[in-house]
């Protein structure tokens, strides 16, 4: 498989994907990372980089992320509002787990809200579902299926019992 190549292939897959954390706010349009490749102070930037970035991006699909390498000498995050509005984070010598955890409690959304969106975005009054607590207990009350055998008849072919007496 050509996906699984490189270097930690497992972030590539689905399900490492999913398994992000970090939902931002609806207003975050521009997400950034400044940082170096060397340095004892930007491992953590690095790490983070490399481990939860691919997860922001995938679960946050509206919202523009860039990177930024060796263009500053202390490690960074900067976010971007709709309104104009700029938050600057100083990830100078934290852990990538530091970061993502700041990250969450300042431009994520809370727990709360992530499971009422998850209940709002599950339509339960989808007109294909029909059965005991549905808008339509039988199928045959749908447009164009077949009515139901104890009010309408069905047809001599569509039973069984007549087909196999034919062959």
């Amino acid at each position: 498989m050509p996906f699984m190549k490189g270097r930690a292939p497992i972030r590539r897959t689905l399900n490492y994907l999913n398994a992000g954390k970090l939902v931002f706010k609806d207003k975050i349009r521009i997400f950034s990372v400044g940082y170096n490749i060397h340095g004892q102070n930007n491992t953590g930037a690095k790490e983070f980089v490399f481990w939860y970035l691919p997860q922001i991006q995938y679960k946050n699909p509206d919202v523009q992320v860039a990177t930024f390498k060796n263009l500053t000498p202390s490690p960074f995050i900067k976010c971007y509002f709709e309104d104009g509005r700029r938050i600057l984070v100083d990830i100078d010598n934290k852990t990538k787990e530091d970061i993502l955890e700041h990250l969450m409690n300042t431009v994520g959304k809370s727990k709360e809200v992530l499971e009422a969106e998850a209940i709002a975005a599950e339509k339960k009054d989808n007109p294909a579902n029909f059965g005991i607590g549905c808008e339509r207990p039988c199928i045959c009350e749908v447009y164009g299926q077949v009515p139901c055998p104890g009010v309408v008849p069905l047809p001599k072919i569509f039973r069984g019992k007549y087909k196999n007496q034919t062959d």
